[in-house]
């Protein structure tokens, strides 16, 4: 009897070990998942089946001794046998590779329980739709971003270098050249009017420098809230932070200060104002800088606007380069100019403020753009991508959905860089070969998957900060890619209502997504597909 039951037990714990939700099927869960992960699956499976059987053997060979030995000795050896298959369970367990399972699609059992809720994978996209959805975007972009990306660069150019030539190199700000940075420089823009952001840096006049403290540094002060964020304070060179010594010692007539003449406090006697800081304070202030460049960048143009055909105006108040430029033919190119802070010699810049901010930080905190070095990445991944890879074209159609339902139900907390940042998670998680143009389809779901699985756990993380999936190559300064990573989610943490308005954005978009494809890509009786050179995204 107890040689039955405990065959009935192993049986039932080695269905247990070998239940699917435990070690998923290759053809049940994870599509194309790689390689190695199946053979370590496979070799799991072929180990639970050796003990299963050698198990079994040592049951029918223990039934056949219990008779002679006493019932006391059987059921001690079964408590052991049960203590034995714990400890084997847990040690099988803990072999399973964390990183394996990181980064994985979201399963029907893993949706949001919102009612109505859908999946990804249940969404029926059509693969020639997509593939036509695609070559209208490819047909868009070959044919006029290239030729916007020369004029913006032409005119911002000639725009900075009006601004130079009135400004005081003793006494104002130095002005930098620009750095193209967002869709447009990365080859995946799809909206309309076309949006160029420029990043220009600006560096205070000598004898001046900037400090910067940053969130992840060891003495940071900075509040939770304010992570991925820093403070600039602008300093006099050779000053600490109680100033020069000869400001405080009596040197005598014959002594002089090597980093201070006598004339130099008359020379360069800036007001913490007039270096754009904030009130009685030395830290550098937002609001004084985008008011600072704003005025520049309209007396600038006011010197050369008679060499153009075309208006120019600010679209926002409170962002300083802002700006909308209308032809005559009544077509729009949206530019943004943002003055930064670079920081270092490293090509990560402070922003004053990001186009898509809703709610920017308060002063003097400035948040830390990396977006140079996600250029750099995709460009990396450009090289080790098959040719003709659908990345771009999942984030384009991602990006098209996005906007098409925002422009349907009004704005959330969800940002086209919170999707770029999930394109980029995926790019580091699955193998290159994965990414071919025929795999559109499959990609496309898992970009949405991830989008879904991160709004269910509330938790997005910056693609580069402290992710040590990130090549080399890449060059992320070292203090950045070992910080701790930032959620990106957070505000959705704490505003409980945001979080709600967000998910039933974001599940509206999957409801409507081939709807919105299919309009947009409409088909012709002779199976061609028609390029409106007026519409647009």
């Amino acid at each position: 009897m107890q040689g039955a039951i405990a065959r009935v037990c192993m049986v039932v714990a080695a269905a247990i070990l070998n239940h699917p939700l435990l070690f998923p099927q290759e053809n049940t869960t994870l599509p194309e998942q790689d390689e190695e992960l199946m053979a370590r699956m496979r070799e799991h499976e072929e180990r639970l089946e050796m003990e299963q059987a050698k198990l079994e053997k040592e049951l029918s060979q223990l039934d056949s001794k219990q008779e002679e030995t006493g019932s006391d000795e059987g059921y001690s050896w079964y408590f052991w046998s049960a203590v034995s298959f714990v400890i084997f369970f847990a040690i099988e367990m803990s072999r399973v590779d964390p990183a394996d399972t990181e980064i994985r699609p979201v399963e029907e059992e893993d949706v949001m329980s919102e009612s109505g809720s859908i999946s990804p994978r249940t969404m029926a996209l059509d693969k020639d739709i997509l593939r036509n959805f695609c070559d209208k975007c490819t047909y868009s972009s070959g044919h006029e971003n290239w030729r916007v990306r020369e004029f913006v660069e032409g005119f911002a150019d000639d725009l900075l270098e009006s601004l130079r030539s009135m400004c005081d190199r003793e006494a104002d700000m130095e002005v930098g050249d620009f750095v193209g940075i967002g869709s447009m420089f990365e080859s995946w823009t799809v909206c309309k009017p076309l949006m160029c952001d420029l990043i220009v840096p600006f560096s205070p006049p000598d004898p001046h420098s900037f400090q910067y403290h940053l969130w992840c540094s060891p003495s940071s002060d900075l509040p939770p809230d304010m992570q991925g964020c820093g403070k600039i304070k602008v300093t006099r060179f050779g000053e600490t932070e109680e100033g020069c010594l000869c400001g405080s010692a009596n040197l005598g007539e014959d002594m002089l200060c090597l980093l201070h003449s006598r004339n130099d406090a008359t020379k360069v006697s800036h007001t913490p104002d007039e270096l754009l800081c904030s009130k009685n304070t030395h830290f550098l202030a937002k609001d004084q800088v985008m008011r600072w460049f704003q005025i520049s960048v309209t007396k600038a143009w006011g010197c050369i606007s008679h060499k153009y055909d075309f208006e120019v105006t600010f679209r926002k108040l409170d962002a300083a380069g802002a700006l909308k430029i209308r032809f005559r033919s009544g077509k729009v190119i949206v530019l943004n100019i943002i003055p930064v802070v670079q920081l270092d010699d490293t090509d990560a810049y402070f922003v004053s403020h990001f186009p898509s901010d809703c709610d920017s930080c308060p002063d003097p905190y400035w948040h830390l753009s990396l977006a140079v070095y996600e250029r750099n990445l995709l460009k990396y991944f450009a090289k080790c991508l098959p040719q003709n890879s659908c990345h771009l074209h999942c984030i384009q159609i991602v990006t098209f959905l996005h906007r098409k339902q925002s422009g349907l139900t009004g704005k959330s907390a969800l940002t086209s860089y919170h999707l770029k940042t999930a394109l980029l998670h995926l790019l580091l998680s699955k193998r290159t070969s994965a990414w071919g143009a025929e795999s559109l389809e499959l990609r496309l779901q898992d970009v949405l998957s991830f989008l879904q699985r991160s709004l269910y756990e509330k938790r997005l993380h910056h693609a580069l900060i402290g992710n040590c999936k990130v090549p080399e190559e890449v060059q992320v300064p070292e203090i950045i890619r070992k910080a701790e990573p930032i959620n990106l989610f957070r505000p959705l943490v704490l505003q409980r209502e945001l979080y709600a308005a967000t998910v039933r954005h974001f599940q509206e978009m999957l409801r409507n997504a081939t709807v919105l494809i299919q309009e947009y890509t409409p088909y012709l009786s002779n199976g061609g597909l028609r390029h409106s050179p007026d519409e647009s995204l």
